[in-house]
């Protein structure tokens, strides 16, 4: 089946702008109470080497990420966003400060965090979808071959794919190919999805259909996703939560709630609004900048 994202909400309930907003932190999807972070990022420092210097990527970020949140890291090319979600993936250790998930900190990859990337050739060509997606599960010792099998058909039919499950990749468009991704992720149930702008490569029609695929498939599964684009109408889309990162190096300049838009918002006023309000912020000089919110 293919999976369309229903989400309704009253427009009159919609804030004209999410900087007006209460913040983020802290605070669940709607009607629920606080409670621990599931990711804590806290005064997080990353670094890479080039042939020529040493980089600083971010500088000392703090965030929380809540179990159901969709957090979505925001901000221009070079601003360490990727390089953060690496770190939390356990790719990149932190010069500074300190990643936790679920009060353990994070030291190497592990299963618990699944990353999604860009590219579309993630699947090895000579595997059909089913046996891409339930590779995993068996090189990792998860799950025994007919096991395996069987919730691999599962998550396939959950992204829509149940026709093209004995096709090889060359067979799929770019999307399918992402869904595979997607599908093979969420198998291995992970205690984080982590996406990296995964349909910035997509034609514009095919985009919109991936985002409203992935939140229909969040509105069932509710896993925990860390999503990070440069596109403000993309984070407004996708995220629950947004944190805006500054121009290189990264440092948090705003977090807010975002989860009273979807699909149906792009066009509207106050949606559009939001875009121009959160666009100022992120490019505003550091001097004129305050603080992130907390």
């Amino acid at each position: 089946m293919t999976l369309v994202a229903e989400r309704t909400g009253p427009a009159a309930a919609r804030p004209e702008d999410p900087a007006a907003r209460e913040p983020a932190r802290g605070r669940r999807i709607p009607g629920a109470g606080p409670r621990p972070p599931l990711l804590r990022i806290a005064g997080v420092t990353l670094e890479y080497r080039t042939p020529e210097r040493v980089v600083r990527a971010t500088h000392r970020v703090d965030l929380d990420v809540f179990a159901a949140d969709r957090f979505v890291l925001l901000g221009p090319s070079g601003c360490g966003k990727s390089t953060l979600l690496k770190a939390v993936a356990g790719f990149l250790a932190p010069v500074e400060g300190e990643i936790t998930l679920d009060g353990v900190p994070v030291r190497e990859p592990g299963p618990d965090r699944i990353v999604v990337f860009q590219e579309f050739d993630q699947l090895p060509p000579w595997k059909t979808v089913a046996q891409n997606v339930a590779f995993p599960l068996r090189a990792s010792g998860t799950l025994g071959r007919r096991e395996a099998e069987a919730r691999a058909r599962h998550y396939i039919d959950k992204v829509g794919l149940s026709r093209f499950a004995d096709s090889y990749p060359h067979q799929l468009s770019g999307g399918m190919k992402q869904r595979v991704a997607i599908a093979r992720a969420l198998a291995m149930q992970p205690t984080m999805l982590l996406m990296d702008e995964p349909f910035a490569a997509l034609d514009a029609l095919t985009r919109r259909k991936m985002q409203e695929e992935l939140l229909a498939l969040w509105d069932e599964v509710r896993f925990t996703l860390l999503f990070v684009t440069h596109s403000i109408e993309e984070a407004l889309v996708v995220g629950n939560r947004v944190a805006l990162l500054s121009p290189h190096p990264g440092r948090v300049r705003g977090e807010f709630n975002s989860h009273d838009f979807d699909l149906a918002s792009v066009g509207g006023d106050a949606f559009q609004a939001a875009v121009q309000r959160l666009h100022r912020r992120l490019f505003e000089t550091e001097s004129a900048a305050p603080g992130p919110a907390s």
